[in-house]
């Protein structure tokens, strides 16, 4: 079991190295031995290479059997230095890019012992949070056209979005497939009241539901989705959407939780190929302060051993000790509320000292 390692910039290293600690405790446990291939991405990969995503990073990743990824980007003030200009762009978009990763995977759930770390009232928050979020990535605004000119003396810029119905029906497959092993319930979400990509959108998700028969499928707007997360996302079961509207709509619920270190994403290929990552950016201003919160990366970890190595025990076992521990009181800086708080190494001995069967 191959995997290259890509921890990145930030926090990146910091949270990675936990995130490992945690997969060799359970390979310890469960008789399983990980082999890890580093690589360099991001600035780390620019102070060597002068770029971002080097040809050299891509073949590690194409030697293993999936990608365990950290975190990209530098200080705001800095963007514009070569280091960090399009940092993220040019690392994240151009992985995606290089694999094909068209399916974005980012689940969304609200623990019973962190309810009031939610920005919700606990009268909503309470009822249960435990969504799916499934994005396109390789359509929409992010590949199609761009540009800025100057027409008649003023400046004009434009996105073309795009999308095929190969594409949609690639992504709407997947959501289908995601909510077959949860709850049977799939919300599209578009704005076919406006949009030709999401008149074809709708189309073509309704055709694909005539092989999904078994699964609840539910169009909605995305403005009245937007809105649904914050007033009642206990709903939603598996959010089905393209690329702008999946990248803003996994934000607003990420924040459900309390916390974004708290998120796990995967990002997969036609081949079943993946990139595994927390969604949580690369933090310059907490780097080398133990405040990092490290369960969105060793989440991200889990989900790699069951969607790639389809190890369901060992995930399971990394998730329940990941409850365990928060249900026990162990919070991180972003967490803690003012109160005490575990430092980024100490938050991880919690979680391996949860582990089921320890």
């Amino acid at each position: 079991m191959k995997i290259a390692v890509l921890a990145g910039d930030g926090i990146g290293p910091e949270i990675m190295a936990e995130a490992l600690r945690v997969l060799e405790a359970v390979g310890k446990q469960c008789g399983h031995r990980f082999e890890l291939v580093e690589g360099l991405v991001g600035g780390a990969a620019y102070e060597r290479f002068e770029k971002h995503f080097p040809a050299e990073t891509e073949e590690i990743c194409r030697s293993c059997d999936a990608i365990l990824f950290g975190t990209v980007g530098g200080p705001v003030d800095q963007a514009k230095l070569p280091k960090w200009h399009q940092c993220e762009r040019n690392s994240i978009l151009a992985i995606r890019q290089a694999f094909g990763f068209f399916a974005n995977f980012r689940p969304v759930q609200v623990y019973p012992g962190l309810v009031d770390a939610s920005p919700l009232r606990r009268e909503i928050i309470g009822k249960g949070v435990d969504l799916l979020v499934v994005r396109e990535l390789m359509g929409d605004v992010y590949f199609g056209r761009r540009g800025t000119e100057v027409r008649d003396g003023k400046r004009i810029a434009f996105d073309i979005a795009e999308y095929t119905e190969d594409q949609i029906r690639a992504i709407a497959v997947s959501g289908f497939e995601a909510a077959r092993k949860r709850r049977k319930h799939v919300t599209s979400v578009d704005k076919a009241n406006v949009l030709d990509t999401s008149k074809l959108w709708r189309a073509v998700v309704h055709e694909v539901h005539q092989d999904y028969r078994d699964i609840e499928l539910v169009d909605m707007l995305v403005d009245n989705c937007a809105m649904q997360i914050v007033r009642s996302p206990s709903q939603f079961d598996v959010i089905l959407t393209s690329n702008l509207f999946g990248d803003i709509l996994s934000d607003s619920a990420a924040v459900l939780p309390g916390s974004l270190g708290l998120l796990a994403s995967a990002s997969f290929n036609s081949a079943g190929f993946g990139l595994y990552e927390p969604p949580s950016g690369s933090a310059p201003d907490i780097v080398g302060q133990e405040k990092a919160n490290p369960v969105g990366q060793i989440l991200s970890a889990a989900m790699l051993l069951r969607h790639t190595f389809k190890l369901e025990r060992e995930a399971d076992l990394i998730e329940a000790a990941v409850r365990s521990a928060l249900e026990a009181g162990a919070r991180t800086f972003d967490l803690a509320n003012g109160g005490p708080a575990l430092t980024t190494k100490q938050m991880t001995d919690a979680i391996i000292s949860a582990l089921p069967g320890k």
